[in-house]
């Protein structure tokens, strides 16, 4: 490998790690909001952004979550549930012109069905298990969903103005 690919391969992953530690410092500094993050907003704009690289930032950023705060079963859940909403994000970029409205409401959508993603695991316990799951946190899903809606809305064309740039000067 060349010494220009080896540096342009170095960008990439030290851009993915610095990715993966704001989101996870953002996420910490907005935690006393219930269910109101920027994760949603800038798995969003990374995916739209930096394409599939989006995943190699979602794992560092779980892998962090899990060090920070435990591998529990929510942290499971982590594993699966953020590159669902990447692999969704680029599958819509891919077909639609890219609207605020468009990504805000998928945004809120997803925020909306947050808790019945995660309540999955718990399907073991029975289908009982993850329905009361599931119904206990809608109020907080609620919330995920007007928070996501609002901050995509608000955000997602600065940032990825921001990213774009950023990515133009490291790949």
């Amino acid at each position: 490998m060349d010494g220009r690919k080896l540096l342009t391969r170095s960008r990439r992953v030290v851009l993915c790690a610095m990715l993966a530690a704001i989101m996870t410092a953002l996420q910490a500094a907005m935690a006393p909001l219930p269910n109101i993050e920027p994760v949603s907003l800038l798995v969003l704009v990374y995916a739209l952004v930096f394409g599939r690289d989006v995943f190699y930032i979602i794992y560092t950023f779980v892998l962090l979550e899990g060090l920070l705060y435990g591998f529990h079963l929510w942290w499971a859940t982590y594993l699966y549930i953020w590159a669902l909403w990447a692999a969704a994000v680029l599958l819509i970029g891919r077909r639609r012109e890219r609207s605020p409205l468009l990504w805000a409401a998928a945004g809120g959508a997803f925020g909306l069905s947050f808790g019945a993603l995660c309540a999955l695991p718990y399907l073991a316990g029975g289908p009982w298990a993850a329905f009361a799951y599931w119904t206990a946190g809608i109020p907080f899903d609620l919330l995920h969903c007007a928070g996501n809606f609002c901050l995509t809305l608000a955000l997602e064309r600065p940032l990825y103005t921001l990213l774009a740039k950023l990515r133009d000067a490291a790949y």
